[in-house]
């Protein structure tokens, strides 16, 4: 049963706090990474595109929280699902965050398949389909129209969610206004910082 959604674009600090959500005792936390993990997902994830899939359970059995694509897609959807589940929407300078998405994400989606995404064909045919296609339309080239996408999700969030339900965070905020959200005791350890450009493209780009 999920009781936190993220609903952030990625590169807005999901890895951290993917992380931070399980020292908190909201894990484990579903991610991009969770699909690599799991790679009968990807099939679940195309049935979810084109409405097939009959229970979110079947991807989220034994989650207790979600961030980053591919869920972030779907927030709406799951919000109905887990109609009580609170909703953190992280969010950066869109210039900052564009500069990040382009260099990672779109470069790893963009480029030809090489020995480092090897044995993930479907996987990256999915994020392709979803992040690529449904999410930016074909146009992530486009750095105005990747820009008005990004506020446009970010404005119908917080047009939407009950603001009782709501936390936008942005990286750097740190445990506080988390924790005060989530009702929980801040704990003694750092705030998490995962996932950097550089980390980012070491993985994933040729």
């Amino acid at each position: 049963m999920l009781e936190v959604i993220g609903a952030g674009f990625g590169r807005t600090g999901t890895l951290s706090l993917k992380l931070a959500l399980e020292t908190l005792g909201f894990g484990p936390c579903y991610h991009m990474l969770e699909v690599l993990k799991h790679p009968h997902h990807d099939q679940l994830w195309f049935d979810a595109m084109d409405g097939s899939l009959s229970d979110w359970n079947q991807i989220f059995d034994g989650f207790q929280s979600t961030v980053d694509w591919p869920s972030t897609f779907f927030w709406q959807e799951l919000l109905r699902a887990y109609p009580d589940a609170k909703v953190i929407l992280t969010r950066r300078d869109e210039r900052a965050w564009y500069t990040s998405v382009r260099e990672t994400i779109f470069k790893a989606l963009n480029q030809h398949d090489d020995e480092k995404q090897s044995g993930f064909s479907e996987h990256r045919q999915m994020a392709r389909e979803l992040i690529l296609k449904r999410v930016f339309g074909d146009r992530s080239s486009d750095a105005d129209r990747v820009r008005a996408i990004y506020r446009a999700h970010n404005d119908l969030v917080e047009a939407t969610v009950p603001k009782v339900q709501l936390l936008v965070y942005q990286p750097g905020d740190g445990w506080a206004p988390l924790c005060r959200f989530l009702d929980v005791e801040i704990p003694e350890s750092d705030y998490p910082h995962a996932n950097s450009r550089d980390e980012y493209q070491a993985k994933f780009v040729a």
